[in-house]
């Protein structure tokens, strides 16, 4: 018989979750999803990215990895080893050129009165040879530690947290 990972149970109650939001609720849009296997170090990767309802201005993904040693940890239940996912929320959202500076610090001083001690990295992109005022920011929550389903009551709270920092920085940054 099957037995899902830590990696799949949470996997399924994010979806879930995040399903509900958009089908039944239509609080959010989903607009893509990644559910994929890395051969090359057989590792698991889920991502699924969504916006608020008729803001396509701010996105958020909410990304699970586990890597090899966390699935063969628990398949082989391995003593000692503490398997589980690590989680990743990302923000993505346009920022002026000439206001970079600024509005990256706004971004900051927004997602960590919220998250508070959970790490934040922001890269800012934009297309070569296309004159552009406007960079792609992608700020990005990297949780530290692994997470397993001791979390999985957590998941409605969090997902609450993410939906209020796409409101709180559509307030800001709207185009």
């Amino acid at each position: 018989m099957f037995d899902p990972t830590i990696f799949d149970n949470l996997k399924v109650a994010f979806e879930n979750q995040l399903y509900d939001l958009d089908n039944l609720d239509g609080a959010i849009r989903i607009t893509g999803r990644t559910d994929r296997m890395e051969m090359s170090v057989m590792a698991r990767d889920f991502a699924i990215r969504f916006e608020l309802t008729g803001e396509p201005d701010i996105s958020a993904e909410i990304r699970l990895e586990a890597s090899l040693t966390d699935l063969a940890a628990e398949i082989l239940e391995l003593k000692g080893e503490q398997p589980g996912c690590f989680l990743t929320i990302g923000f993505g959202m346009k920022v002026s050129r000439a206001e970079a500076e600024r509005e990256c610090g706004q971004i900051e001083s927004i997602l960590k009165e919220i998250w508070q001690e959970i790490p934040l990295v922001q890269t800012l992109s934009h297309v070569y040879g296309v004159d552009s005022d406007i960079y792609r920011n992608e700020a990005e929550l990297r949780f530290q530690r692994k997470i397993d389903e001791d979390q999985m009551e957590d998941i409605p709270e969090l997902i609450l947290h993410v939906l209020r920092s796409m409101e709180v920085l559509k307030s800001h940054f709207s185009r």
